[in-house]
């Protein structure tokens, strides 16, 4: 019974004249073959490249769909490749507009994975500086990475848009065929990916040089194939394809006003060979065939924010063609008949999502990572059950290491059990990395600082994944830090992390918010702390300090005061630190916390010496709203015969006071800060640009004072924020009521 009903429902889809799962099963080599017959024209969609212009090809395909129009082969190159093969695949305009509106292209286009999919311990290293300016150090120099987008994020927004269990199901068995191309980077050769995993083609065919790594792909090294063949009208032709709508989107060539720089002109030179391969292709096509140009003006190769007027525009470009079109539209039942069939025959081409056992896990083409560490930190084990989606979610999480630019997961069935294959490729900088990075503040008097500053990361120094992390910054600030730090096992939790750090600044001196005096300070210090990460999400430390710190007055403006600043102190600290970090920013948080516990306390040096000791307690709470977005942040501390670390005053801490003007035993502080975004810069430049305004609230207080409503100061700002690679840049006034305004200028977190 269950044999005939499969005769009968192949039977079925061989009817139609469309090519469909019965001709994929009979020539699997070759599913455009000719030779089936027909008993209408074999229509094929051929898909430009273009960036993010090529959104508008979700619109021709929803045009398309609207006049009744039949697809039976669809190819593709770069963003035409992820398109086409994402609606080979099966999925409908509709879902493919839904998911590319949730997809976050900002962090496609970052340079490494979201913030929040970080290890804890590279988290950190946003808060040491600000800058993601990163090269890596080899024995041939230093070097810049090989693309400024990571690969992470855009993997996961490539899966999104397909069906589940499409991901790794070969080009040349879609029910629906689809081809894509690209070029060899290294002879400049056309590569037709037609037997490659969907995934894997749609990412080769958009590693668009410069923006997105190379990919290697039947031992050949691809790049976009818009390269050589951005309108791929003859493998359209090759595949049997009797009439081709082609969609061509690419940018147009820049007038003579418009080249304005180096990066213009390089950019011109790449867009004329991409256009001379376009026109080529347009001079193949057939008086039958037809041409569909949306009108882009004004929407950049890299401009993912204006997708809903490319598709629209997509969409508008094909409906005004409908004369044309009509020739080779269907009747409703037809029509109907015809896309009831290819979502049936998609639907049975799918790869079965079952969770099976897993049987064994290995990691190939480590060189300097323990693979032990590796499959620990993906938290798989075997004899889990699992589905394919799961494992490759669980692999993912390597990307969080940030010293591995691919994440290849090969997964066998056999006999009910599932193998899995682990090829991580380390990057260039997974041993040694330098960021730089650049500092300044001003209030435009007499409150500046610079510093410049570089972090050295040594890192997989032992089979146990040790590190060793050294900051060095020179400026208003000079200060030299380095940690090693050393795992109890291979990817454990649990370490341990000595550390020396020198440290000289200077810090003006303030008596009712008026200043007395300024300090040279500078402090020598060794630390011995044990810890443990939880997740990547918090930590919790502890350990001893003991340094030797030095003030030294360079003036004094009220010598009646009885202000004596000189001194030097050794001391012995212990401490206890606990952390949460789950911000998707440290600059410009729109999701997630931030929470920052510690206790210090210093035993009494001798007789007469009192000890001292100090708390405090800091938490930051993101949220985000439409275009709207920003933080309610809160912040305590309480000392014991030692000055507060963390003083009141300067921008977003009452902004409008002096900064670290307002002291005390205790504090108290919190604040609310709301931003709108009113544009943004190129992705690979840098992010959102954003208009802020803040309302803060605190005070100091103490066993002299003692806490009430009117030690608390009220105090605003308004700001112009930029998120750039260089760092987060601040443009700010404000003012606290009662007590002065101030102007503000800042490169790097402030809050």
């Amino acid at each position: 019974m269950l044999l005939t009903r499969l005769l009968f429902l192949c039977a079925s889809i061989c009817s139609l004249g469309v090519t469909t799962i019965c001709l994929a099963q009979n020539e699997p080599d070759d599913p455009g073959d000719a030779t089936v017959p027909h008993q209408r024209p074999r229509i094929a969609l051929v898909l430009s490249g273009g960036g993010a212009r090529g959104f508008a090809h979700i619109g021709v395909i929803r045009a398309l769909r609207k006049m009744r129009i039949p697809v039976d082969i669809v190819v593709g190159t770069s963003m035409g490749a992820v398109v086409g093969g994402a609606y080979a695949a099966g999925r409908t305009p509709e879902e493919l507009q839904r998911t590319v509106h949730d997809t976050d292209w900002g962090s496609v286009l970052s340079d490494r994975p979201a913030r929040t999919d970080l290890d804890f311990r590279r988290k950190a290293e946003d808060g040491l500086i600000p800058t993601r300016l990163e090269f890596a150090v080899t024995k041939t120099g230093v070097s810049l990475p090989p693309a400024a987008a990571g690969n992470a994020a855009l993997e996961n927004a490539l899966t999104q848009l397909l069906p589940e269990g499409m991901r790794d199901h070969p080009v040349n068995q879609l029910a629906l065929p689809f081809r894509s191309a690209a070029s060899d980077l290294l002879t400049g050769e056309l590569v037709e990916l037609d037997t490659t995993p969907l995934l894997a083609t749609m990412r080769a065919s958009l590693a668009v040089p410069g923006v997105f790594e190379p990919v290697r792909i039947k031992d050949k090294l691809v790049v976009d194939g818009g390269l050589v063949n951005n309108l791929p009208v003859e493998i359209a032709r090759a595949m049997g394809a009797d009439i081709i709508i082609a969609v061509n989107v690419g940018t147009p060539l820049a007038k003579e006003k418009e080249l304005r720089s180096a990066v213009d002109v390089a950019t011109q030179m790449l867009q004329i060979l991409t256009e001379q391969n376009v026109q080529r292709s347009i001079k193949q096509l057939h008086p039958q065939d037809i041409l569909i140009s949306p009108n882009l003006d004004g929407i950049s190769f890299l401009d993912f924010t204006q997708y809903p007027r490319a598709i629209n525009e997509g969409e508008k470009a094909a409906l005004n063609l409908n004369t044309r079109l009509q020739g080779l539209s269907l009747s409703e039942e037809e029509f109907s008949h015809y896309e009831e069939q290819r979502l049936l025959a998609g639907s049975m081409t799918k790869s079965p999502i079952t969770a099976l056992p897993i049987a064994k896990i290995e990691v190939q083409g480590t060189q300097y990572i323990n693979p032990v560490a590796l499959v620990s930190q993906t938290g798989l084990e075997e004899g889990q059950v699992l589905t394919q989606q799961q494992i490759r979610a669980a692999t993912t999480r390597l990307y969080g290491r940030g010293d591995l630019n691919n994440v290849d997961t090969v997964i066998t069935d056999n006999d009910g059990e599932r193998s899995i294959l682990i090829k991580p490729t380390e990057s260039n900088s997974s041993r040694n990395r330098l960021r730089f990075g650049m500092e300044l503040a001003s209030n435009f008097s007499d409150e500046n600082s610079f510093a410049l500053d570089v972090l050295h990361v040594a890192a997989s120094l032992n089979a146990y994944g040790a590190e060793l992390r050294t900051l060095a910054k020179i400026g208003s600030v000079r200060e030299f830090n380095t940690q090693f730090w050393q795992p109890l096992a291979p990817a454990s939790q649990w370490y341990v992390a000595p550390s020396i750090e020198y440290n000289a600044h200077s810090q003006n001196i303030y008596n009712n918010q008026i200043k007395v005096a300024t300090q040279e300070i500078s402090y020598t210090r060794a630390t011995m702390s044990i810890g443990r990460h939880l997740g990547n999400w918090g930590s919790i430390e502890t350990g001893l300090m003991r340094g030797f710190q030095k003030v030294n007055s360079e003036l004094s403006s009220d010598p009646t005061s009885g202000f004596n600043p000189n001194s030097k102190i050794y001391d012995t600290t212990q401490f206890i630190n606990f952390k949460v970090d789950t911000l998707n920013s440290l600059a410009f948080p729109t999701q997630g916390s931030y929470v920052n516990a510690v206790w210090q306390r210093s035993p009494s040096k001798g007789t007469g010496e009192p000890s001292t000791a100090q708390s405090e307690f800091s938490a930051l709470q993101a949220f985000e709203y439409g275009d709207w977005s920003g933080h309610i942040y809160g912040e305590w501390a309480r000392t014991k015969n030692t000055p507060l670390t963390s003083p009141l005053g300067g921008f977003l801490r009452l902004s409008g006071l002096p900064t670290n003007s307002l002291i005390g035993d205790d504090s108290i502080f919190g604040r609310i800060v709301i931003a709108r975004k009113i544009g943004s810069l190129p992705g690979t430049v840098g992010g959102a640009i954003r208009f802020g305004l803040s309302a803060e609230i605190g005070g100091t207080y103490g066993t002299t004072t003692p806490f009430s409503t009117g030690i608390l100061k009220q105090a605003g700002s308004a700001s112009l924020s930029v998120d750039t690679r260089f760092g987060p840049l601040f443009f700010g006034a404000g003012a606290t009521r009662g007590a002065g305004s101030a102007v503000y200028l800042f490169l790097s977190p402030i809050w």
